[in-house]
């Protein structure tokens, strides 16, 4: 609790939730099952938040991470949250410079470095302007001690410093609720992603007071996708509800079914592209499934022939999450939704959550009844403060009244699902009409031959776009290009038939798992376009 205001910050919820319980696990290391205990992780915490106090960090300075999943991230986040100051994650993936300008334009007082991230943080660093943030190391590297990222001299290892602390200090909260804690950016694959404030009041009131249904009591959940992104947020959740967070440094399906059977994990978060990779893999026949109670899934469209699949195999706990960095958590889809399809096939996102208000509505702003495609509003307080530094952008989205538009194209039913059919700005405006690119993938994942695909526009040399589909062989199969396009052209008419089939081994997948349709556009002309 920060004394001066009583405010209650998820951080002290989870301090407070890790010292009822000092010797139990709180974080188990999947890859080599280091265990750390909550005391021990407490104790990091306020160590790291007492050096980090000493370089200056606190209310109203920034702390980027650039790190994979790895404990110490998690303990070094906590420690600036305690602080008061803000931080950005940096996903590893994005290309340097675009890193670069993203630090900048957050005013980055400390860069906290993974020794395994080095080559990327000197690259980064490289691409900075004077002055540059100073820059901590999470332990060592390769190198030992005295990491060389480019800096005026050796750089320190906030780890190193924090263990040799003489004691362990009571570090006091410093988190305001109407500070940011963080500043989250929108997983845009092209330019530089827009920055969103999220405030310290909502995203305690939705860790604290928000227990998931069925993720387990006490959970243990499985962080096997970034935490800079919803693993995060989730392993937030676990900690403060008394549960254990699993890490794997990078998604593989065979390790992250024998962590399910190995460590009896109760929950699970995924993209729709990796639980399909989990239904793909050989050893799901075989592994004992039946700690699990929760799998959230989200991100992206996902294709209702997939989740038939993923019901038959694991079961009813699935469940459907609508959100985006601007709003937070807006609908979930029950286990008993996931069969449920509306407009063009459709799977329902579910409704709202408690505490949030959905409208449809038309270009000029006005409501739509149940059944009518329109853009998806929403209204909560959970809603961002704004684009950091970009009111103009800011207020294009986010009306004076609280309504955000999600630039989600949906539809309501008569009981408040609600069905997502497609981005606005993802629409692909061919000759003769308008494509949505999720109505072409639910298609063809429907067609034996295909595994998984991405459906995406091109733009020609007369800035005329085409429908393009990059397309993952089910396992036996061939993929026929000219079959695919009459297969489309049969459902949903020539206006929808794709171009161009590329046959691909895999979909690439942006930094958070979603399909990169900008990387694909970028390659639309390699060798292999059908």
């Amino acid at each position: 609790m920060t004394p001066a205001t009583g405010f209650t910050s998820y951080v002290d919820a989870l301090l407070a939730a890790l010292a009822r319980d000092r010797s139990r696990t709180a974080v188990t290391v999947g890859e080599d099952g280091e265990e750390i205990t909550a005391g021990a992780l407490h104790a990091t915490v306020h160590r790291m938040a007492a050096v980090l106090a000493a370089h200056g960090i606190g209310p109203g300075r920034t702390v980027c991470l650039l790190s994979g999943n790895r404990p110490e991230v998690l303990a070094a986040r906590y420690a600036a949250s305690l602080l008061g100051a803000r931080v950005v994650f940096l996903y590893d993936g994005m290309a340097a410079e675009t890193l670069a300008r993203i630090a900048a334009s957050v005013d980055t007082a400390l860069l906290l470095v993974d020794p395994a991230l080095h080559d990327t943080a000197r690259s980064l660093l490289h691409h900075l302007r004077s002055p540059l943030p100073e820059v901590m190391t999470l332990g060592e590297g390769a190198a030992g001690p005295g990491a060389d990222l480019g800096t005026a001299g050796p750089v320190p290892d906030l780890l190193a410093a924090a263990a040799a602390l003489p004691a362990t200090p009571e570090v006091p909260s410093a988190a305001r609720p109407e500070d940011d804690w963080c500043i989250r950016h929108t997983g845009g694959t092209t330019g530089i992603p827009k920055g969103v404030r999220m405030r310290h009041a909502p995203y305690a009131r939705m860790v604290i007071q928000q227990r998931m249904e069925a993720a387990g009591d006490p959970p243990r959940f499985l962080a096997c996708t970034p935490l800079a992104h919803l693993a995060g947020i989730l392993a937030d959740a676990t900690l403060v509800a008394g549960g254990t967070v699993v890490l794997h440094r990078a998604f593989d399906p065979t390790a992250v079914l024998a962590a399910v059977a190995r460590h009896r994990i109760t929950h699970l978060w995924l993209l729709p592209p990796l639980l399909y990779r989990l239904l793909d893999d050989p050893t799901l026949r075989t592994t004992d499934l039946s700690s699990l109670t929760r799998i959230s899934y989200g991100g992206c469209a996902a294709s209702p022939t997939r989740l038939a699949q993923a019901a038959e195999a694991f079961g009813p706990v699935l469940f459907g999450m609508y959100g985006q960095a601007e709003a937070m958590s807006i609908t979930e889809a029950r286990p008993e939704d996931q069969l449920r399809t509306g407009p063009g096939g459709r799977l329902t996102v579910g409704r709202a959550l408690p505490g949030v208000t959905l409208a449809v509505r038309d270009p000029d702003g006005r409501d739509l009844p149940a059944g009518e495609r329109g853009e998806v509003h929403v209204r909560s307080t959970a809603v961002m403060n704004g684009y950091w530094k970009q009111p103009d952008v800011t207020a294009q989205v986010l009306g004076a009244d609280g309504w955000l538009r999600t630039g989600d194209v949906g539809v309501l039913d008569d009981e408040g699902r609600l069905y997502l059919v497609d981005r606005v700005k993802d629409l692909i405006i061919v000759v003769g009409g308008h494509v949505h690119p999720a109505e072409v993938e639910d298609l063809l994942h429907t067609h034996p031959a295909v595994a998984h695909c991405a459906v995406y526009g091109v733009r020609g040399a007369d800035e005329a776009e085409e429908v393009h589909a990059a397309v993952v062989p089910a396992p036996g199969h061939r993929v026929d290009a000219d079959a695919l396009r009459a297969f489309v052209t049969e459902h949903k008419g020539a206006l929808y038939a794709p171009a161009a089939v590329r046959v691909l081994d895999a979909i690439p997948l942006t930094p958070v798992g979603k399909p990169d349709k900008a990387l694909l556009r970028a390659t639309a002309a390699a060798v292999g376009t059908a």
